[in-house]
């Protein structure tokens, strides 16, 4: 057979071998290329393929030649050193058999690097600068967020590799001892029979080898110890994160010297090899374990003799270096913090001038929201609302916050006679509408007042949802096929159902190969031979948003609680994307995987009825803008974010939390103060439904103090370590140009601010309050209290928590029975916030500004009848206490004293509430 029709023959065979050994990912390859170039991030896919593709092609050519060189190497040295003799193969044969484990080790080689350094590679060549350096080795943070890594990784490469060629040299000696069996060894001054001294002289064989591959272990061993040397900063030994004392005058110099050993050991072993004497060349690589224990001794010496005796003198450095960057890293070095004077001197007026943060102080929580919506809105068995989001709108020109959610389709509660496969991928393919009602407002029956409801979507509000259907969402797990001969269900009509036909622009295309592909992609010949399939048909893939946005850009660390936007009528997703790391010299890791660094970097919008999803930077930290230099058309400025959907962007709760748990260390700047931790805060504490939690981070609408307009604020309250009396408010802000701005209220110090758990207390001992929850929990109903708000309004503090009642029976629905407020030493629990509000404070009334006609009349008939309305007022409640206690002396005369205490207690409201108006 001639020479080219034998590798024309191997290159079939290769490929073939490699076509079937890599189908599975071939397939997958087309079909993420359709699915990114629908999406228009082709060129996104591209980076990765190119990039692997310019680091893997040399890397193969390169590795495949020196793997074929070492192997030559390797049997040349067998040769020069025995005496062997051939068995049936010739020596043509050997080379020519070395260059297929040459190209394997090769292709290995190049995809395991290219595959696993591609993107570490890109971003050590696009770092960004973060402009700050450590105070240790003045090095810019860059360096140890986005280089250190790839270098480290490198090195671990460099390891493998070698640990490769020590295992490649073992088999290749075992296989030319079959091929070529060796009848002695020469050593130069003597002939080991092998026959007689077999061990040995698998010994003595690959001396060269194996000292080379040793002697850059050792280097590799010198650079780890070089940069193990940075890896000080993160140190956990010390009174605080990052180097101490200890390490910088301890740690520093053994690595120093393990460094130095390791060069040395390098070179003693190249010595060994070239004088035949391994023994004494390896006294310098085992002097490396007498001086890590020599180094762990002294290191604990100097901790324990130097250091704890004096610790103020000798770490206050270091602990400056950890409250600097630690408020650094988690973006706390910008708080702005200022004194709250609480004086507790609320008056109607000052009610009167924040209506709408009275408007808007929320009586209802998202737990029992969720229930009622799941409960009255779900409709079908088939619709659910997996959660319930809280966000702020403009409803009929007054600032709103609001619940909302949306009604995704859940496939898996389809009957069991409805699991077809038609039914999951051509029929049911989408959620519809949402379900939106203000946290203020609730129904006669204590549920949410739902201001859009039903299917087709009912708005009693100037929002209207006109494009309802969900296709892509948050229960969306599995792929649709759209624009079939099947009509997809719209959405239920009584005893019917409606229909319709997908008009976006979602999906691929399953026309000519492409129908046979996806068959073959989702392993489903359903999609290859059904009748109800045409070529305009389109396959809709990844429909879970979060999947959607990890598979496009899976290095971004994306928020799990997705949030429902209406803007213009359509339904949009947002979700927070982070840029975390765990390098950043001296901050205390306080993410999980020991991540230290974190900003909220991109806001993510998706559209739920075409899927197209848009990548916002929202704060350029270097981490990011290095991503964008990697992938330039992925990202657009926050500024091209459509204005409506702009309005919506909130400052994330889960960033917030972490925030507020480092703040409750981090707030503290003196040095020795944080040393002695004498002033801890903790996150307060407060009681929900049957037991004791942190108090959660509460979205709220409230003018800030010293602010002249109410806004859109995340907010959580401070206690004293161990103590119940309320420290501080961290608030983030929402709106406009204040957006991401973070605001620590400090409380005055010399008197006791209650405190979330203070005033749970004093709601538990009020007799009044205590008997009725007794009361109601007796009938086997159980008594759930909500969040505990914290709202300033001007100088003083108001507490509001609602409170549930939920029957035994288990299709119960929670209802909000009594809205609790607190107010310096008053504590009332009424039916609704306003009647709560006027036991306090006495009856509010909307002022009219100077000069404005609310009757149609003049200003000062308007006084006049105001005035009219009041006397009115003060009559019908001495008429009402009149008859009271006229009921009252009734039930005492029969011996109903049930009725007796009833009527004294309608009194005693009456009289208080004629009080408040007198004193108006």
């Amino acid at each position: 057979m001639k020479k080219s029709k034998k590798i024309l023959i191997i290159s079939l065979v290769m490929g073939l071998f490699i076509f079937i050994g890599f189908f599975r990912e071939i397939i997958n390859f087309l079909v993420d290329y359709q699915w990114f170039s629908q999406l228009g991030y082709r060129e996104v896919f591209l980076t990765k393929l190119k990039t692997q593709l310019q680091l893997g092609i040399p890397i193969f050519a390169v590795a495949s030649l020196f793997f074929y060189g070492y192997l030559r190497i390797l049997k040349r040295d067998y040769y020069k050193k025995t005496q062997a003799y051939e068995i049936g193969i010739s020596e043509k044969r050997i080379n020519g058999i070395m260059v297929i484990p040459s190209v394997i080790l090769g292709f290995i080689t190049a995809t395991s690097i290219a595959g696993s350094m591609w993107f570490s590679l890109l971003t050590f060549f696009n770092a960004e600068s973060f402009h700050i350096t450590d105070p240790i080795f003045n090095k810019d943070i860059s360096y140890y967020m986005l280089r250190l890594p790839v270098i480290e990784q490198l090195l671990s490469t460099i390891v493998g590799l070698l640990i490769a060629l020590l295992v490649i040299t073992f088999i290749f000696y075992i296989i030319m001892f079959i091929l070529r069996q060796p009848t002695y060894y020469a050593t130069g001054e003597q002939e080991i029979k092998w026959n007689k001294d077999l061990l040995k002289g698998f010994t003595q064989l690959g001396q060269k080898q194996l000292t080379v591959i040793g002697a850059v272990f050792f280097i590799v061993m010198a650079a780890n110890f070089y940069l193990a040397a940075y890896g000080l900063l993160h140190s956990p030994r010390g009174v605080v994160y990052g180097a101490g004392y200890t390490d910088i005058h301890v740690s520093l110099l053994v690595y120093r010297i393990q460094m130095a050993v390791s060069i040395l050991s390098a070179i003693a072993l190249i010595v060994g090899y070239m004088k035949k004497n391994f023994k004494k060349a390896m006294l310098v690589p085992a002097s490396l374990i007498i001086i890590s224990i020599l180094g762990n001794f002294t290191a604990v010496a100097v901790e324990k003799f130097v250091v704890d005796p004096n610790v103020i003198a000798k770490e206050i450095p270091y602990i400056e270096n950890n409250i600097k960057y630690t408020n650094k890293a988690y973006g706390l070095d910008e708080i702005t913090v200022k004194d709250f004077d609480v004086k507790n001197n609320l008056t109607l007026e000052d009610l009167e001038n924040n209506e709408e943060t009275i408007k808007n102080i929320r009586i209802n929580d998202y737990r029992p929201t969720i229930e009622a919506y799941n409960q009255l809105q779900a409709i079908r068995s088939y619709y659910r609302f997996l959660d319930v989001d809280i966000d702020r709108y403009m409803i009929d020109g007054e600032y709103t916050q609001v619940f909302l959610a949306p009604r995704e389709l859940d496939q898996s509660r389809l009957s069991e006679n409805a699991q077809t496969w038609i039914n999951r991928h051509l029929k049911y393919t989408h959620g519809y509408g949402v379900a939106l009602s203000p946290v203020n407002a609730i129904t006669s029956e204590g549920q949410p007042q739902l201001s859009i409801r039903n299917i087709p979507p009912i708005s009693t509000i100037d929002i209207e949802v006109t494009r309802p259907e969900i296709y892509f969402g948050e229960l969306t797990n599995d792929y649709i096929i759209v624009n079939t001969k099947e009509k997809e269900f719209d959405y239920p009509m009584g005893g019917t159902n409606a229909e319709t036909l997908y008009e976006g622009n979602a999906g691929i295309p399953l026309g000519g190969f492409n129908r046979l592909l996806h068959a073959i992609q989702q392993w489903d010949f359903r999609i290859l031979i059904s009748n109800s399939i045409t070529s305009e048909s389109r396959i809709v893939l990844h429909r879970n948003v979060l999947d959607r946005v990890n598979k496009i850009a899976p290095f971004i660390h994306y928020d799990e609680d997705p949030y429902i936007v209406i803007e213009e009528g359509r339904l949009y997703w947002m979700i927070d994307g982070y840029t975390v790391a765990g390098n950043y010299p001296y901050a205390t890791p306080y993410i999980s995987g020991n991540n230290n660094y974190i900003r909220n970097s991109v806001k993510v919008v998706i559209d739920v009825y075409n899927g197209d999803v848009d990548y916002y930077i929202a704060d350029e930290d270097p981490i990011i803008k290095t991503y964008s230099n990697i992938f330039p058309d992925l990202f657009k400025d926050l500024e091209e974010m459509p204005e409506g959907l702009r309005n919506h962007i909130r400052y994330p709760q889960d960033l917030f939390d972490i925030q507020a748990k480092v703040y409750e260390l981090y707030h503290m700047t003196n040095p020795s103060v944080f040393h002695t931790k004498e002033d801890i805060w903790n996150i307060a504490q407060e009681k929900y439904a049957g037991g004791q939690q942190n108090a959660e981070s509460q979205y709220m609408i409230m003018k800030l103090p010293g602010e002249q307009e109410e806004e859109f604020v995340l907010s959580i309250p401070y206690t004293p370590n161990q103590r119940s009396n309320m420290i501080a408010l961290l608030m983030a802000r929402n709106d406009g140009e204040n957006y991401g701005e973070l605001i620590a209220y400090n409380l005055p110090k010399d008197q006791n601010i209650y405190g979330p758990m203070q005033i749970e207390n004093r709601i538990d001992g009020d007799s009044e309050i205590s008997q009725k929850l007794t009361l109601w929990g007796d009938g086997g109903s159980s008594v759930i209290r909500g969040n505990l708000l914290v709202i300033p309004i001007e100088e003083s503090l108001l507490y509001v928590e609602p409170l549930y009642i939920q029957a035994a029976n288990p299709n119960s629905l929670p209802e909000v029975k009594q809205v609790i407020v607190a107010y310096r030493d008053q504590i009332v629990m009424e039916e609704t916030l306003d009647k709560a509000l006027t036991s306090i404070f006495g009856q509010r009334r909307v002022i009219p500004e100077a000069g404005e006609d609310i009757t149609g009349e003049t200003p000062e008939g308007t006084i006049a009848e105001g005035i009219v309305e009041e006397l009115q007022t003060l009559e019908q409640l001495i008429r009402k206490a009149n008859q009271s206690f006229e009921n009252a002396n009734e039930a005492s005369q029969s011996g109903d004293w049930a009725e007796y205490g009833k009527y004294i207690k309608e009194l005693e409201d009456t009289l208080r509430q004629l009080e408040n108006e007198t004193n108006n």
